[in-house]
């Protein structure tokens, strides 16, 4: 049904809180860059209405330190635009810390604990070759 595939890899030894925080913010970025991906608002049988959300389905993988390090790298050499998470971004409080922190780490140093990207399904699975679902 879609030619895409968006995919979202948590580092593996996050507490729930993080996970949850992690995955909205890199969705938040998947969206922001691919508009087309929204739908139409949800509307229930009252009338109410709600926000539009993916069209697209959305899967959400686990990985240790290393393979989500080097799930990172492979997107960097296949030059797929992608959401990154680092650990040190839990310590601030809103965009601007979290973007002036990121700007300290390169991406041999950076402790990622999360990254989303959307792109051809075969690009995807090789790119996210040894995570596993989340559970």
């Amino acid at each position: 049904m879609f030619d895409t595939k968006i995919a979202i890899v948590l580092r593996n030894n996050l507490a729930s809180w993080q996970k949850l925080n992690v995955t909205a913010f890199l969705m938040s970025g998947i969206a922001g860059r691919n508009p087309e991906i929204i739908g139409e608002p949800y509307r229930d049988r009252a009338g109410n209405i709600y926000n539009a959300m993916s069209i697209q389905p959305i899967i959400v993988l686990s990985a240790d330190d290393a393979t989500i390090a080097a799930i990172h790298r492979r997107t960097l050499e296949r030059e797929i635009p992608s959401s990154l998470f680092i650990e040190e971004m839990f310590a601030t409080g809103h965009d601007e810390a979290n973007r002036t922190v990121f700007a300290e780490y390169a991406p041999d140093d950076a402790k990622v604990v999360g990254i989303a990207l959307r792109a051809d399904k075969k690009t995807v699975d090789k790119i996210t070759k040894g995570a596993t679902m989340h559970a």
